[in-house]
């Protein structure tokens, strides 16, 4: 009997549509580094918030599926660690952290690689609640330094423990994305810090997923490649416009 096909987008097209969103992005923070406000590159990086979420949804999702999770989180961590230093060669920061202060100073892979871990310590039948708690807000600060700094580890956290109620997903996405927007509006920067609530574009995105892979079994190694590749040419790229100056200012 044929199957039928489901209506939506599978995850490969959204993981594609995060990688677009990421490229447009991160380009556009080293081609116009700084916080500026012409309307044009607001939208640029408003498209760029569709991809933090669409991540954090697909590691939560990859915890259901997987069927080794520490072979998953190995993983992870391989390509935070390889991922960390094209971060941030892309964007002029030194590779040993903490010398250009406290955000920013890895990719968003180092907080994506916590947030599985974080997602299954909630998930432990092993652990009291009050363990739960603790070990999170430690892994909470271990990636407050990344890309998106801890609110990525909450997210995943959020994702996979609501995991089938779509609306409580994003009601706490919100929430937790608040809060980074209010952290960014009041030590950062105030357009910048609005400017992150454009995660809630990402809504309508992940409503679309049809709860299937895709027919390509080769996205999630070309998502992995492409993460770090991207960062590298973005690098090339800051080398040849502004020379060693450190571009980054802002997140995914």
């Amino acid at each position: 009997m044929e199957r039928t096909k489901k209506h939506g987008l599978s995850g490969n097209a959204l993981k594609l549509i995060a990688i677009i969103a990421m490229t447009v992005d991160h380009l556009t923070w080293v081609i116009f580094p700084g916080y500026q406000t012409a309307p044009w590159l607001l939208l640029l990086h408003s498209i760029g918030r569709l991809t933090a979420p669409i991540m954090c949804f697909f590691i939560a999702e990859g915890y259901h599926y997987t069927h080794d999770r520490r072979r998953y989180a190995a993983r992870l961590f391989l390509f935070a660690l390889i991922s960390h230093f094209a971060y941030n060669f892309a964007f002029g920061i030194p590779f040993v952290p903490f010398q250009t202060g406290v955000f920013n100073q890895t990719g968003v892979m180092w907080a994506l690689a916590w947030g599985l871990v974080a997602l299954s310590v909630m998930n432990s039948e092993g652990l009291k609640q009050w363990q739960k708690t603790t070990i999170t807000l430690l892994i909470c600060v271990i990636s407050f330094c990344a890309d998106w700094s801890c609110i990525a580890v909450l997210v995943i956290v959020a994702f996979g423990t609501n995991r089938g109620d779509f609306k409580k997903q994003m009601t706490w996405m919100m929430i937790f994305v608040a809060m980074y927007a209010a952290v960014y509006f009041i030590f950062i920067d105030k357009v910048y810090g609005v400017l992150q609530l454009m995660v809630a574009l990402s809504i309508p995105v992940l409503s679309l997923y049809n709860g299937e892979r895709g027919k390509w079994k080769g996205m999630k190694w070309f998502f992995y490649l492409y993460y770090p590749l991207h960062l590298v040419a973005c690098g090339l790229i800051r080398l040849a416009l502004h020379g060693g100056v450190g571009v980054l200012v802002g997140g995914i």
